[in-house]
């Protein structure tokens, strides 16, 4: 998946992400991932995208945003805007689709391979805005939840797809265990 010489950049679509690890049954640990990813190519950036919720079900990401900000990643956080949809149930919107494409389009022309954790076909105008920019693009999602997470389009447009299923032994929180004083 990775060339030792070759740059590279990842960008994770933290809640899509989040969606496809939690339907195969288990926690990323942000850490492991970019390590493993680290000692296989040069990382010229880590980043993840993501909406906060000031309501109290979603506090538990922030403690997330600041372990990764705190371990060598860039995080682009939006405050969630919330509304009322026309059933009457509150919903929150907090979009970083376009952050993310602005994002990896502004280095496309110093990385060899851009490597999207996300299954959304929405980025399909972004693999081939990479990919003209000569960059190699790999998607990392799953297809092996049911409904899947991948989007067909943007499996077939980007020039690897790789199942997240495949990289969960390597990249799976794990209990941390408590060492008794």
């Amino acid at each position: 998946m990775f060339y030792q010489n070759e740059t590279t950049a990842i960008f994770v679509d933290g809640p899509n992400f989040y969606h496809s690890a939690k339907a195969l049954g288990f926690d990323v640990d942000y850490a492991r991932l970019k390590g493993m990813i680290e000692k296989q190519c040069r990382l010229l950036r880590a980043t993840y995208f993501t909406m906060l919720v000031e309501r109290d079900e979603h506090v538990a990401v922030r403690p997330m945003v600041d372990f990764l900000q705190y371990n060598g990643w860039t995080v682009v956080a939006k405050d969630a805007r919330e509304f009322v949809d026309g059933d009457g149930r509150r919903r929150f919107k907090g979009n970083t689709d376009i952050d993310m494409a602005l994002a990896a389009a502004r280095i496309a022309t110093r990385i060899h391979h851009a490597v999207l954790f996300t299954g959304n076909q929405d980025f399909c105008p972004l693999v081939e805005y990479l990919q003209d920019q000569g960059a190699r693009v790999s998607l990392v999602s799953s297809i092996k939840t049911e409904p899947a997470m991948a989007s067909d389009e943007l499996r077939r447009k980007a020039d690897n797809f790789i199942e997240l299923s495949e990289l969960r032994p390597s990249i799976e929180r794990t209990a941390r265990r408590v060492s008794a004083a």
